[in-house]
């Protein structure tokens, strides 16, 4: 049995194999469900009735966060690797998938156009993977590698952590469904912003006049297997080492990066901009969000820089634009950066008046 892709399969001299695509549904569903759908399944009822996930991340149960150090370094790393490593190998494994398991040319024909229909499709997808920018950047880089527009990549890229329906219900519980509602509200516009914009910005969609995507050597059970390790084995060496530094230096700099919460700065302008650069850069584990403003709030940290928290924590962190700069511009990073920088600036003021 095997499986055609649409208009482009008479370019190809026979159709791709059905069993690696069974093979990249089975992976991918149950990754997925043991990673994200059964553990958010069985927290949301505790959420909903203690009203809490628990200590920051970034300062646990205290104002501010400890003092740089070796120590702070792995201390939060350790913390952040426990609470991520299941998502990341499945980051991994389902990357891996989408580079060696599916017909070369499915996904340039389904993803790669510069289109509403495009993106707007692969946002859909972002919502029951809830993955965080760095577990879903294996998957990124190898979408793109596939000639997935750059919209489509941005549109599920974002949209993973940001439309992440657990964290939303989290949200709700802990911080009140008016933050929940903001979240999806202002989630949606800048999922749709950014992807829009990244068609603009690296407008390399689909040429009619060449398709197919170039056919690799050959679709035999033992080249297929082969490309699926090897690939998997490439997103390991390329992308981990610098991971794991970068979530470390920024573990390590906590304290800098989020300044003690007092009664005087919590209300101060610039913290507005420190937390729409920070939170842009800094590097947390699905929902981890969510703990991050409540304990915040909790020692006088005003509506709007929470907001503006809320909305750049999760959105992307330098350790993910590292991952998938090896497909994505650096040029393009820096202004998906500085768009949700912007971004978390303008959600801090309409939450500032409307929560």
């Amino acid at each position: 049995m095997s499986l055609h892709t649409g208009a482009v399969s008479k370019h190809r001299s026979a159709p791709w194999p059905v069993w690696p695509v069974i093979i990249f549904v089975i992976l991918g569903v149950s990754l997925v469900y043991i990673a994200k759908w059964n553990p958010y399944y069985h927290k949301v009822f505790s959420v909903a009735t203690h009203h809490t996930l628990g200590a920051s991340v970034i300062t646990g149960s205290a104002p501010f966060a400890p003092a740089p150090s070796w120590h702070a370094a792995w201390d939060y790393t350790w913390s952040y690797f426990k609470d991520i490593w299941i998502a990341l190998i499945a980051g991994l494994v389902i990357g891996s998938g989408v580079d060696a398991l599916l017909p070369p040319d499915w996904l340039a024909v389904t993803l790669g156009r510069i289109s509403w229909k495009s993106r707007t499709l692969a946002g859909l997808a972002a919502i029951p993977s809830m993955m965080c920018t760095c577990c879903s950047a294996p998957i990124v880089v190898n979408l793109k590698r596939q000639k997935v527009s750059t919209g489509a990549v941005l549109a599920y890229w974002i949209g993973n952590p940001i439309l992440n329906p657990a964290t939303i219900i989290f949200m709700g519980f802990v911080l009140g469904w008016n933050w929940a509602l903001l979240r999806i509200g202002l989630g949606i516009v800048l999922v749709a912003l950014v992807a829009k914009l990244g068609d603009m910005w690296q407008p390399a969609g689909l040429d009619e006049t060449t398709l197919p995507v170039p056919q690799r050597p050959s679709d035999s059970p033992l080249h297929i297997v082969t490309r699926f390790i090897h690939s998997l084995w490439k997103l390991m060496t390329r992308l981990l080492p610098e991971y794991i530094v970068l979530v470390m230096a920024l573990g390590a700099a906590r304290a800098w990066l989020f300044p003690a919460m007092t009664a005087n700065l919590s209300h101060a302008w610039w913290l507005w901009i420190l937390y729409a650069i920070v939170g842009t850069l800094f590097v947390i584990p699905t929902a981890g969000e969510v703990p991050i403003v409540s304990v915040l709030m909790r020692y006088g940290l005003g509506v709007g820089p929470a907001a503006v928290l809320m909305i750049t924590l999760p959105a992307i962190s330098l350790p993910s634009m590292a991952m998938v700069s090896t497909a994505l511009p650096k040029s393009l990073l820096a202004k998906l950066a500085a768009t949700v920088a912007i971004f978390g600036l303008i959600t801090g003021l309409i939450g500032h008046f409307l929560l």
